[in-house]
């Protein structure tokens, strides 16, 4: 793993969330976007080196309304870059690690991501998160 490419935070109101935190960090999110496949709206800003992700559920059976349901507004995962996420996959299966995806799966900010259960984890929910390269045009 190379370093920790963002921490995700999930909230109830990403619109109050990301007033919030440009209060907070002092600029705007660089990016919005929808991932329809987890049921997520997010938002980022760039702390440093580090990205902070803020997760709104788009629906009721989301991943992010069903923890925020359980355990309110706050840190959801810590998302870690790798260079070959598929030989990283493999590597934290052998060492006893559960995924909670077979392949990789295209994830927000251009990234192909996998899941690291809690259980597995220390109850720390990890992601993997590898950038995609933009196709030359």
């Amino acid at each position: 793993m190379q370093k920790v490419e963002h921490i995700g935070i999930a909230v109830s109101d990403l619109d109050a969330a990301n007033a919030l935190y440009e209060r907070l960090l002092g600029v705007a999110p660089y990016k919005e976007e929808v991932v329809a496949h987890e049921g997520v709206r997010t938002s980022f800003f760039r702390v440093g080196p580090t990205k902070v992700e803020l997760l709104e559920a788009t629906h009721s059976q989301s991943p992010i309304a069903r923890f925020i349901d359980r355990r309110g507004e706050g840190i959801h995962h810590i998302a870690f870059e790798v260079t070959d996420i598929r030989a990283e996959m493999a590597r934290l299966r052998a060492e006893g690690f559960q995924l909670l995806s077979e392949v990789p799966r295209q994830g927000a900010d251009n990234k192909l991501v996998c899941f690291v259960h809690p259980k597995s984890a220390g109850g720390v929910l990890i992601e993997l998160c590898q950038s995609i390269e933009p196709e030359s045009a």
